[in-house]
């Protein structure tokens, strides 16, 4: 039978809009903010002029491209990662939050909807790949999918480049870290267990909250909380190392849950942990703000000045360190939980390096060491 999960004492729900129809269901953002590397930029002025105000919510386009590069160095010391793939540009869950957004002005779009809307598909990811692990230079530092956009996001059923992408891995023993919120990673099961056997693959599952209510508007497009226990359970039943993220803690929203979310995820067989403190920086600042007085106006304002005591009167700190972190009381109660309830459920006890003497490239015999 299936376990219940627990909800809040009090119920989180979403204010009615004044009028429904303006509200785009099924996006987290609702406005396009101006590109910073634009001059020019087009504007809604004057709304009593205008007949058609309302914003259409179109469906999702896919910009199919042929990639340059597909591995990239890190450079960030507090992120935990050396290099990073991503086979898709921009991200159809719609995750207010998300720091990825800040990326998409680069390839000329919105960080808003069109983050959302416009999703940049890298067909020849595999290849690039392949070509990369076959550079006689390259050593097999783990490579992590999904260090800016969700690699199992809608796209992938369509597209399957991330399961190209572990195809490669699992071919060349090359360590590999996933970090996911859609259960579409279960498609991939028999790969991740033979890289499992092997111990080349981790792979981390995000979840920020259990009420239903606030996942809807915050995460639009990603699947339930409880999918997302199903999917650490039944992997890690299958012999896959299995972690949670918990991603970001928003003070007055989702950081009192953070022990309901290491318990529940631990008995579904979760070993590791990690967490975030909620960082707005670029335009998702306008973004979050925009979000938030039209979700949750009974509260807004208690979130925003809570998020700029954890940042030093600000809700973006550059620092590292404390960018992901935060500081203050709330900060610190945080911290504080994910330290005793990191240590009463267990939680990063073992060892959960992955095995790098077992890279080879096809053809050659012998490891590189």
């Amino acid at each position: 039978m299936e376990k219940k999960l627990q909800q809040d004492h009090f119920k989180v729900s979403v204010s009615k809009k004044e009028e429904e129809q303006q509200y785009l269901q099924g996006r987290g953002a609702q406005i396009n903010t101006p590109n910073r590397f634009l001059k020019n930029e087009r504007v809604k002025e004057h709304i009593e002029g205008i007949d058609d105000w309302e914003e259409v919510n179109v469906s999702t386009q896919y910009l199919e491209q042929e990639a340059k590069t597909i591995v990239n160095k890190v450079e960030s010391p507090d992120v935990g990662m050396g290099y990073s793939m991503n086979a898709y540009a921009g991200c159809e869950h719609g995750c207010i939050y998300c720091y990825a957004r800040n990326v998409h002005e680069y390839w000329g779009y919105s960080a808003g909807l069109d983050f959302e809307r416009k999703i940049i598909v890298k067909k020849n990811a595999p290849q690039l790949l392949r070509k990369q692990l076959m550079h006689p230079k390259w050593e097999p530092i783990p490579i992590m999918l999904s260090g800016n956009t969700d690699c199992y996001q809608p796209a992938e059923k369509k597209y399957r480049l991330t399961r190209g992408l572990l195809e490669v891995c699992n071919e060349f023993n090359q360590p590999v870290g996933i970090l996911t919120k859609n259960a579409g990673i279960l498609r991939d099961k028999d790969v991740l267990q033979e890289m499992a056997k092997k111990n080349i693959v981790r792979a981390m599952v995000s979840i920020t909250s259990f009420n239903e209510d606030l996942r809807r508007v915050m995460e639009p497009r990603t699947t339930t909380a409880l999918q997302r226990l199903k999917v650490i359970e039944e992997l890690s039943n299958a012999g896959v190392t299995m972690g949670i993220m918990m991603g970001p803690m928003i003070p007055g929203l989702n950081e009192h849950e953070m022990q309901r979310i290491m318990k529940a995820a631990s008995e579904r067989g979760a070993t590791f942990t990690a967490y975030t403190f909620i960082r707005l920086n670029g335009a998702i600042k306008f973004l979050f703000h925009d979000w938030l007085y039209k979700n949750f106006p009974d509260r807004a304002d208690k979130i925003w000045h809570l998020i700029e005591q954890s940042h030093n009167g600000t809700v973006n700190d550059s620092r590292w360190g404390l960018r992901m972190r935060g500081e203050g009381s709330i900060a610190q109660i945080v911290a504080q939980q994910y330290a005793k309830y990191g240590k009463l459920y267990h939680m990063n006890e073992g060892e959960t390096g992955m095995d790098q003497r077992a890279f080879r490239r096809p053809g050659q015999q012998g490891t590189l060491f």
